[in-house]
């Protein structure tokens, strides 16, 4: 789930959220080095990340560190990144490697183990790795085809709900995607489809989707704000297909970021496409303040950052006891049957069905 790749950065930045690629938090550079690397803890992200500025300051207060943040394109861009750093990294802590990539971070020795106070307190289902416990579950959400209602309202034909629906000539050339080899909600959805058709049945299905008119685009930011005809950004960019690969969240943030805001969300969701990703993060192998990591990751998983997450980064907790908003609840609510893959299963396909994928959608 990742960035300018994922969710809201655009909104976001519009409010003054988003950092790019230059740290940001709660206080500057040069107030960080004249308190010396110690007091800092780093945290390097995708360019989703967003939090309210009274938790950081909790955080801080409560920890003795400053919180330093440096974000760094969408999921896939960053974990590769870090890996590639990983022996003199960026930060002290990684966030934002979902279960769709996380066997690569591990393969590559990205993170050294540590558990997290608190992770008694998330959901089982959530938790990897138990062993050497190298990440920690943050959030969770699913991707899953959206609609924009007011097509399918004017055009007086129910929107699809499942993945057999798109390769139906009733959604010929409506339905735009992530690249999959570039992209979160790319990959994601390409893992749905192979935990539906199988090994073997996957790729003709996206045979039938590419003669059905599927347009791929490289990553998140393109597709749902610019080329997606039901988001606000894609009403203004012109945008002429009304069906997306987004998230499951994204009908509540068309809401809450309108003005004024909607009774109702103007886009809904696919239920039957859906693929759950979970993000983890961890302490960095070579972190230059390890104990600062410890506690930030502590933090993360503490009830504070838990319940601030779905706001802000329109995502679900995985803290059992954390409350989830009202109005994120009400037009957001959790897919019940998401399809899933073992982390494993990733690790062993990814790579090969991503080149078949390129091979058979792109060329």
């Amino acid at each position: 789930m990742g960035n300018t790749d994922k969710r809201w950065g655009a909104a976001l930045g519009a409010l003054g959220m988003a950092c790019g690629l230059v740290a940001c938090g709660a206080s500057g550079d040069a107030a960080d080095e004249a308190d010396g690397q110690r007091s800092t803890v780093t945290l390097v992200s995708h360019g989703s990340w967003a939090v309210s500025d009274d938790v950081v300051a909790e955080f801080e207060k409560t920890s003795g560190y400053r919180l330093r943040v440096l974000e760094d394109g969408d999921a896939g861009q960053a974990v590769n990144k870090a890996i590639l750093t990983k022996d003199n990294p960026q930060g002290d802590v990684f966030f934002g490697v979902d279960n769709t990539l996380l066997s690569r971070a591990l393969e590559n020795g990205l993170f050294q183990s540590y558990e997290a106070e608190g992770i008694d307190r998330v959901l089982p289902e959530y938790r990897v790795d138990e062993e050497e416990r190298r990440v920690t579950p943050v959030d969770t959400g699913d991707v899953c085809v959206n609609y924009d209602k007011a097509y399918f309202d004017e055009r007086g034909t129910p929107p699809p709900d499942t993945l057999d629906d798109l390769v139906d000539p009733e959604y010929k050339d409506l339905l735009v995607t992530e690249n999959a080899a570039t992209s979160s909600p790319g990959l994601g959805f390409l893992l749905a489809t192979a935990a539906e058709y199988g090994e073997t049945g996957w790729s003709d299905y996206w045979e039938k989707l590419r003669d059905n008119g599927v347009k791929v685009v490289d990553g998140w930011e393109q597709a749902y704000n610019e080329e997606f005809s039901g988001s606000a950004g894609g009403r203004q960019a012109g945008g002429e297909r009304p069906l997306v690969v987004s998230y499951a969240s994204s009908p509540p943030a068309e809401v809450i970021f309108a003005d004024p805001q909607p009774d109702t969300a103007p886009t809904g969701v696919a239920t039957g496409t859906c693929f759950r990703q979970i993000e983890y993060a961890g302490l960095l192998a070579n972190a230059a303040n390890p104990e600062g990591g410890k506690a930030l990751l502590d933090f993360l998983v503490g009830r504070t950052f838990q319940e601030d997450m779905p706001l802000n980064m329109f995502v679900y907790p995985v803290r059992e006891d954390a409350r989830i908003p009202e109005a994120f609840a009400e037009h957001g609510p959790p897919v019940a049957n998401p399809r899933t893959m073992d982390p494993e299963e990733i690790a062993e396909h990814r790579d090969a069905w991503v080149k078949s994928w390129t091979s058979l959608v792109l060329r």
